[in-house]
């Protein structure tokens, strides 16, 4: 939890210092220091919100003396004219922290209110959808935490806290068995308690794999459904399984119908639209 506050904390120093510079000149110059006011964030369409409380540490870390009260929380489902939060303090604050809010919580939303429409399409299953390194660049705990509030499952947060031998890294190894074994060497060496995944891309590999144990999940990578319905029933139970590559929301079903554990969609972060919503002096 303290590398996700870092890493906040981070990103909105970031943010301010791209957005504010030397100074907001516009504010500066035609509202005064003692000014005081108030803005409401006004939705503008339905979706799924998300970001409150990463835009309360905003206002706090800009200016601890604004104060925000909140009607509506993370996770709720909101329509055109709802009032999420009204924000009271100084104008030259209010405006100066207008922006940096509205692009995390458009973007946050979108991403709940995309993963809240995939997880109501697997009620019924046992199958849960997962996220994907597929993220903005210095934004993905945020994106990460937005998917959590839509009803989706975080896949690992990056390259430190689980190892995914993917296609690739079989190649380069030489096979999955020196790929599944100088995994669990490396842990071992190294005293790190990783669950280990690997992606299969055919039923050959999958056999492979299933002979040589030793993982925890194992990952069909553009397999159809009927592929993927065999697959869960070789696999027996014995490890969980994940669907990633070429999966649709039109689809979504037919591979969860499968019996796969996890579906891991890409589109629930790196193409998603902002939810509209504003910040109105009020």
């Amino acid at each position: 939890m303290n590398k996700e506050k870092e890493l906040i904390d981070k990103l909105i120093d970031l943010a301010f210092a791209e957005d504010i510079g030397d100074g907001d000149h516009t504010t500066l110059s035609c509202i005064p220091a003692t000014a005081m006011g108030k803005s409401k964030l006004l939705i503008k369409e339905a979706g799924v919100l998300a970001g409150i409380e990463v835009a309360k540490e905003i206002f706090n870390r800009f200016d601890p003396t604004m104060k925000v009260e909140v009607f509506i929380n993370d996770g709720a489902e909101v329509k055109p004219g709802d009032v999420a939060m009204v924000v009271e303090g100084k104008v030259q604050s209010l405006l100066q922290t207008e922006r940096l809010m509205l692009n995390v919580m458009q973007r946050m939303s979108g991403i709940a209110t995309m993963t809240r429409k995939y997880a109501k399409k697997l009620e019924g299953t046992h199958t849960r959808v997962l996220d994907t390194r597929k993220t903005t660049p210095g934004m993905r705990i945020l994106e990460k935490m937005a998917v959590k509030i839509g009803g989706g499952v975080n896949h690992r947060i990056g390259l430190f806290d689980m190892i995914l031998l993917k296609d690739n890294h079989v190649d380069f190894a030489g096979g999955i068995d020196k790929a599944i074994t100088r995994a669990k060497e490396y842990c071992k060496e190294k005293g790190k308690d990783l669950k280990i995944e690997i992606e299969v891309r055919n039923f050959d590999e999958l056999q492979q794999v299933l002979d040589l144990g030793g993982v925890d999940r194992i990952m069909f990578d553009n397999f159809t459904p009927e592929m993927t319905k065999k697959a869960v029933e070789m696999v027996a139970g014995k490890y969980e399984t994940e669907s990633s590559g070429g999966i649709t929301f039109d689809t979504l079903r037919d591979y969860a119908e499968c019996g796969v554990d996890f579906i891991s969609v890409g589109a629930l972060t790196h193409s998603v639209k902002g939810l509209d919503m504003s910040f109105k002096a009020c």
